[in-house]
C-alpha cells in the first residue's frame, strides 16, 4: 500500500537511508565506547531494569512488550545523567580549571548536570523555562545547583544560558547542538550509549535483533538520535524499526521531516511531556533521524496519560512502572497508533500483529508528583 504523506498530518512516513553522516557527532560517538566503562566507575551504577509485560502484550494482541525503566537511574529518576555525567567528564579531561557548568533544561537534564557538577566538586548554575513546576526546580536545587527561571520557552532559555554562560566565563553543557557548538552535545549522546548496550545482553543476539519495533520519544532529539546510531551501527539495513514520538504543542522532528531540513515547532509549546517540550531539533541529532527512523508521529497528552495508568496499573502479573509523562510517551505513541483510525496507515505500514515484538525506554519516572498523582487517580 502506497502512503502519501500530508503537511497537515499527524504523522511521517520516512523511507530511511539507512547510512551515517559524516559530521562532528557521529565522529564523536565513534570514540565513546568508553562510556560503559566510565558509568561502570561512578558509585551506585547498576544496569536499569528490561521488564517484560506478557499480559500487556496480551492485550494488545502483540508477540512481546518490553520496557527499559529508567526510574532507577543513579537516583535521578530520569536516564539524563548518563549523558551530563559522560560529558562533564570528557570536558574536564581536556579542561580541568572549569569551575562552574550551566545548562537550559526543562527539568531532568538540568538535574543531571547539577548532580554530575557536584560529584566532580564543580558548581552549577541551571536555567529552566517559564511554567517548569516547582517540584521539578526542588529536584535540581536539591543537587546543589542554582536555578533561575526565564520569561521564554525552551529555546528561549538555551538562548539565555549561552549567553550568560559567554559573559561570565561558565562553561556550557547542553543537551541540544547548533553550528559551532557540537561537540558537548556530542558526548552527551555518547553517554546515552551506556543505556542501549545495557539492553544488549538480555534482549539483542549478535547479527539480529529479536525486537521489531523501538518507539523512542524525542524532545530536541539526541536520546533518539543515540538510539537510531546504536541500532544502525550494530545492524544496519537489519535493524528494527524505529518510531519517534512528540507532542501535538512541541512536534520539532515531525515538522523538520514535513519540511526537509530543520524547522522550528509552531506548537504552543502547551503538553504535561515536560522533557519533551522543546522547539527545535538539535543539529547533532537531525541527520541521524532523517536518515535511520521510519516514523514520526505527534500524539495529544491524553495517549501519556493513558500510557502512565497502563503501567501504573498492570495487566495481571505484570510488573507496576512508575513512569512519567515524557517516560511513558513511546508506549502512548504505540497506544494511539492501536486505537485510533487515523494513525491505521502507520499500523500497516509497520506490520504490527501478534508476534510483533516492542521495545519502550521509560525514560523518567514520577519527576511531577502533584502531576503523576493526579493521572493516577483519574483511572
Amino acid at each position: 500500500m502506497e502512503i502519501k504523506n500530508k503537511m497537515d498530518s499527524s504523522f511521517y512516513i520516512n523511507n530511511p537511508d539507512n547510512t551515517f553522516v559524516d559530521n562532528v557527532t557521529t565522529a564523536i560517538l565513534e570514540k565513546c565506547d568508553d562510556a560503559m566503562t566510565f558509568h561502570s566507575s561512578l558509585p551506585g551504577y547498576k544496569p536499569t531494569p528490561l521488564i517484560h509485560l506478557p499480559n500487556l502484550s496480551q492485550k494488545y494482541n502483540v508477540g512481546n512488550i518490553y520496557v527499559k525503566d529508567e526510574s532507577f537511574r543513579f537516583g535521578l529518576n530520569a536516564f539524563k545523567g548518563l549523558g551530563a555525567s559522560y560529558a562533564i567528564h570528557q570536558i574536564l579531561k581536556k579542561k580541568p580549571q572549569i569551575e562552574t557548568f550551566c545548562t537550559a533544561t526543562d527539568g531532568n537534564h538540568g538535574r543531571a548536570v547539577a548532580w554530575s557538577a557536584n560529584f566532580f566538586n564543580k558548581k552549577a548554575v541551571v536555567f529552566v523555562p517559564k511554567g517548569t513546576t516547582d517540584q521539578r526546580i526542588q529536584a535540581i536545587e536539591k543537587e546543589g545547583a542554582i536555578v533561575e527561571q526565564v520569561d521564554g520557552n525552551y529555546d528561549k532559555t538555551c538562548a539565555y544560558a549561552k549567553a550568560v554562560s559567554e559573559k561570565n566565563g561558565w562553561e556550557l553543557v547542553q543537551d541540544t547542538a547548533w553550528e559551532n557548538y557540537e561537540e558537548i552535545p556530542a558526548y552527551i549522546m555518547g553517554g546515552y550509549l551506556t543505556l542501549f548496550q545495557e539492553i544488549e545482553d538480555s534482549l539483542l543476539l549478535p547479527s539480529c535483533p529479536r525486537i521489531d519495533l523501538v518507539f523512542l520519544q524525542a524532545g530536541v532529539g539526541s536520546f533518539a538520535g543515540t538510539g537510531i546510531r546504536y541500532y544502525l551501527e550494530k545492524y544496519g539495513a537489519n535493524r528494527p524499526k524505529i518510531i519517534i514520538v512528540e507532542p501535538t504543542e512541541a512536534d520539532a522532528i515531525l515538522a523538520s521531516f514535513k519540511k526537509g531540513k530543520i524547522t522550528t515547532s509552531l506548537g504552543n509549546s502547551e503538553t504535561i511531556m515536560a522533557g519533551l517540550n522543546c522547539g527545535t531539533p538539535s543539529l547533532g541529532a537531525w541527520d541521524l533521524i532523517k536518515n535511520g527512523s521510519d516514523i514520526s508521529i505527534k500524539i495529544d497528552d491524553k495517549y501519556s496519560r493513558e500510557a502512565i495508568r497502563e503501567l501504573y496499573f498492570p495487566n495481571g502479573s505484570d510488573t507496576k512502572i512508575i513512569s512519567g509523562e515524557s517516560g511513558a510517551s513511546g508506549l502512548a505513541g504505540f497506544i494511539a497508533i492501536m486505537k485510533e483510525q487515523e494513525y491505521k496507515p502507520i499500523k500497516e505500514t509497520l506490520c504490527i500483529n501478534e508476534t510483533t515484538n516492542i521495545l519502550f525506554i521509560s525514560t523518567e519516572g514520577a519527576t511531577d508528583i502533584d502531576m503523576f498523582d493526579s493521572i493516577i487517580s483519574e483511572k
